[in-house]
């Protein structure tokens, strides 16, 4: 089964087993769509019994738990979802943890390197991409004018690297 991290619990809230969970989607209201979600490395299913919001956070309460003393073991650790789960994105859009790990080729199929992170900016997401011979990392923006395809499936991504954007 593949597991997607879609939060992170950051704290409880109040005294009846409420958790403050800092969320790793853009789509912060799937929360509300979720009937369970795994907690923590050892994937511990737990049903959601409500959702409400503080300041753009999601509040997080358990069928299981109602006091803040069963639930503090919780804080820092990630919140999946398994794949059947997951949010259908539009055509030629991506989860960030697709992106991660895929190989980078230039439009003349030289490797370039590996997708180390994805940052997302206001303006567009940035792929830091690791050299596959050195330490050097390079910045690649996620625009049509220089992503050119990508291959989810086979983990390629075709780039045409802008004039000094890799050296």
């Amino acid at each position: 089964m593949e597991w997607i991290q879609i939060g992170k619990i950051i704290n409880t809230h109040g005294i009846k087993g409420e958790v403050r969970v800092y969320p790793l989607t853009d789509y912060v209201e799937r929360f509300e769509e979720l009937k369970e979600i795994y907690v923590g490395e050892a994937k511990l299913k737990l049903h959601i019994s409500s959702v409400s919001y503080k300041k753009g956070i999601p509040i997080l309460k358990f069928k299981e738990y109602d006091n803040i003393n069963d639930v503090i073991k919780y804080k820092n650790e990630y919140i999946y979802i398994d794949e059947k789960n997951r949010v259908e994105l539009p055509e030629g859009h991506y989860f960030i943890y697709e992106i991660i790990g895929c190989d980078v080729y230039d439009n003349f199929q030289n490797i370039i390197g590996k997708v180390k992170d994805v940052l997302q900016l206001s303006s567009n997401d940035v792929y830091v991409v690791k050299d596959k011979d050195s330490d050097k990392e390079y910045l690649i923006p996620a625009i049509k004018d220089v992503v050119k395809a990508v291959d989810i499936k086979n983990k390629r991504i075709i780039i045409k690297p802008m004039e000094g954007m890799i050296e």
